[in-house]
């Protein structure tokens, strides 16, 4: 665990990324206590320009909303989403892949064939889909978003389980009569999460883009303002108000980004190779 701390402190961009993110997780706990109403409030007359207002900093969209209260309350909305869409589409995917993997022949076709017929639809086409049959709210799109983010987490898991079922600590769990969940739970997983844990912090980010893409389109949460939905908002007025869409598309921009380089610091800290280099 140091030595994990101490290459990913090393790292500029996995600094970077943690500042970023830290950054965005406390606006998302605290930033609502600054801000006790709702961010649907019309608290101004439309329009007010950014950095015009101290109640208003970022000004007002066309309703006379905060824009900055809108961001705030965005992130939440944002964050939640990506986390808990990404935590529904590890417990998918990891179980699946794990089993692939370790049991191989029917099973593992059987379950690839299953992933691959998942891949072969355009993620974002078939959130739309599905968030639209089933009504767009935060959990459509939570099941949404997880349900396309799965299939690159079951191929992952289930290369790394073909990589090390024939390893020697397994097959010494084998012939010492251990059951099969055991040696899966306790002796492969815990070796195959390093790439799985990079992959989860960008599906992070991707899952934020894919929220934030469908509340452009109308398909958000009525109930909750979001980062996306602020965008579409302000997209017919941008010449006129351009700020009611560039101030929540640079919170999608640093928080993807912050995603992103925390992504590349835990590859480099994950890696035993670069670990021992001192990268």
């Amino acid at each position: 665990m140091k030595q994990f701390w101490t290459t990913m402190l090393r790292n500029p961009s996995g600094v970077i990324g943690l500042v970023i993110l830290t950054l965005a997780v406390a606006v998302a706990l605290f930033g609502p206590v600054l801000f006790p109403h709702s961010p649907w409030r019309m608290v101004q007359r439309p329009f007010v320009p950014p950095f015009t207002l101290s109640a208003v900093p970022l000004g007002t969209d066309a309703l006379g909303r905060d824009v900055f209260a809108g961001i705030i309350f965005g992130a939440r909305v944002s964050l939640l989403v990506g986390l808990v869409s990404t935590l529904v589409a590890l417990i998918v995917g990891i179980p699946l892949g794990a089993v692939a993997g370790y049991f191989g022949g029917r099973v593992d076709d059987a379950l690839m064939r299953l992933t691959e017929f998942f891949q072969t639809i355009p993620s974002f086409a078939l959130a739309i889909v599905l968030v639209a049959i089933l009504q767009p709210s935060i959990y459509s799109i939570i099941a949404a978003i997880a349900i396309v983010s799965w299939p690159p987490v079951a191929r992952l898991v289930r290369g790394e389980v073909l990589s090390l079922r024939s390893r020697e600590y397994v097959q010494a769990a084998i012939v010492t009569g251990q059951r099969t969940g055991w040696i899966i739970w306790r002796e492969i997983l815990p070796n195959a999460l390093s790439p799985v844990i990079v992959l989860a912090s960008l599906m992070v980010a991707t899952a934020i883009l894919l929220e934030s893409s469908l509340s452009f389109l109308g398909l958000g949460d009525p109930n909750l303002i979001s980062w996306g939905y602020m965008v579409g908002a302000g997209r017919t007025v941008i010449r006129q108000a351009w700020w009611i869409t560039v101030f929540p598309g640079v919170a999608i921009l640093l928080s993807v980004l912050g995603l992103n380089l925390i992504g590349e610091g835990l590859n480099d800290a994950l890696n035993p190779r670069l670990a021992r280099e001192g990268r």
